[in-house]
């Protein structure tokens, strides 16, 4: 009886681990990918106001490249400048992964209880709700184009937020931390739905039902077929891209409903997959070494072992779902090539032109609503709706947290950059306006960041103060 609780005991653990070991995994990735996003989109801020400002213009936005293929029954192609390539093309698998994280999210994640739910889809909708109001506060004086932008200042950039986050290191609680992504994930489904519905060009109807028969199509590999290969999904997947920029609705929704279908079975229990790895751990215990050389050291297998480590290969691979398979395989991908170069291809904010005499205006009613939006309406939102939550009993705040540790977190919600940055060239046609909409985004965004960080090193260490002292009142 005893034995049996102890196998059940080391089985919770190791399901615990398994569950933390990802989400860490998911942390460092993004936090680098922060780092590397601040890194490239400085040096493109440099870039388009040096003496090379025409190059980075005419790769930017000049430079044009067309795909096509041709065959006897006809063709089709597609030509954009690279900056379009980049928003409408590559952008699509950022918006992959997001999908795949939102549906992992629902379906088995932070967002799949009702409980743990309701305080980020909360803090979420608060976060963007408020700053839209505020924007809207201060449109009295602003063009009819600039009065679209309502949609910029509501989003929040994960990779910036857990980078500013890491800074911190353990001192911060991984249930804010895991808080955090998924409000950053309620935030990136509410602005999927904005994209979709609200910046999207005259639509093409003919071109919309192509792409949702398609959609269909996947949806039956799914659910009607048990497909669990990636391939056609990735395949049907491009196709649907095609008609989707085809349509009028922005290509990048692609990304969201291929994900929606790619599925999160997996074909052996994580109970199977434990039980599996210590049956075969103790064929691996003893390996024969051979001669070391430097700092590597060759180890033989017999056949045995070899068998062993190819079952462990196929547990791996068995106990891994194709929908989070995909999200990790993208993971390095996005935060390291896809969105590093959006944020050279977008960052260029043009301070000082060489190429005229005439200097850009760089600070407008539009600069200053995203900025206040961004900063004061995304910490008020977060907080306030977070309030709302815990005061109705609906749900209870982060361990060990305060609500001066939830107005921090509200300010590092205030990063928009990424989510902001693609809003904005969706929303804005007038270069001038796209140029005070970025400096905008990277004024809240930098004060988000900078007062998120040191407000939340101040709160935390209040709150391990408050909790020390806790303890031995309770003892007694």
């Amino acid at each position: 009886m005893r034995k049996s609780s102890m196998q059940r005991k080391r089985r919770r653990v190791a399901l615990e681990k398994a569950f933390e070991r990802p989400f860490r995994t998911f942390e460092r990735i993004s936090s680098n990918g922060g780092l590397m996003l601040l890194f490239v989109g400085t040096i493109a801020l440099i870039w388009a106001n040096s003496p090379l400002q025409e190059l980075y213009t005419y790769l930017m936005e000049e430079f044009h490249v067309s795909i096509s293929l041709e065959s006897d029954a006809g063709g089709f192609g597609v030509g954009m400048h690279s900056i379009h390539w980049i928003n409408d093309g590559l952008m699509t698998l950022f918006f992959l992964m997001a999908g795949l994280e939102i549906k992992r999210e629902m379906l088995a994640g932070e967002l799949a209880n009702f409980k743990q739910a309701i305080l980020p889809i909360f803090a979420a909708v608060g976060g963007m709700v408020v700053p839209i109001i505020i924007y809207k506060l201060f449109s009295f004086d602003m063009s009819a184009e600039a009065i679209g932008g309502w949609g910029i200042p509501m989003a929040t950039d994960i990779a910036f937020s857990i980078g500013i986050l890491s800074l911190l290191g353990d001192r911060v609680p991984l249930s804010l931390k895991v808080f955090l992504t998924a409000l950053a994930i309620v935030d990136d489904l509410g602005g999927v739905l904005v994209i979709a519905l609200f910046y999207t060009s005259q639509i093409n109807f003919t071109y919309l039902a192509i792409a949702l028969a398609f959609f269909g199509v996947l949806s039956i590999l799914n659910l009607v077929f048990n497909v669990e290969k990636l391939l056609p999904y990735l395949l049907i997947g491009c196709v649907i891209w095609y008609f989707m920029l085809q349509s009028g609705i922005h290509s990048t929704i692609a990304g969201v409903l291929v994900a929606i279908t790619i599925p999160l079975r997996t074909k052996i229990t994580s109970t199977a997959f434990i039980d599996g790895i210590q049956e075969v751990l103790p064929r691996l215990s003893v390996l024969k070494k051979g001669n070391k050389e430097g700092r590597f050291t060759t180890v033989v297998l017999n056949e045995e072992q070899v068998d062993g480590v190819r079952t462990i290969h196929n547990l791996v691979k068995n106990v891994q779902s194709p929908l989070q398979f995909l999200e990790n395989s993208l993971h390095e991908v996005v935060n390291y090539f896809v969105l590093p170069l959006f944020a050279i291809a977008n960052s260029g904010v043009i301070v000082y032109n060489y190429a005229s005499d005439i200097q850009p205006e760089l600070f407008s009613i539009v600069t200053v609503a995203i900025a206040v939006s961004l900063f004061v309406g995304k910490t008020v939102g977060i907080t306030l709706f977070s309030w709302f939550a815990v005061k109705l009993k609906l749900a209870d705040k982060p361990a060990g947290s305060s609500w001066h540790t939830m107005m921090g977190m509200g300010m590092m919600g205030g990063i928009g950059f990424t989510m902001s940055l693609f809003i904005a060239s969706l929303a804005f046609v007038d270069p001038d306006v796209l140029t005070q909409a970025k400096l905008g985004i990277f004024i809240g965004s930098t004060l988000s960041g900078v007062c998120g960080y040191f407000y939340l090193r101040y709160s935390i260490a209040r709150d391990e103060k408050n909790n020390a002292q806790s303890i031995p009142a309770e003892a007694e």
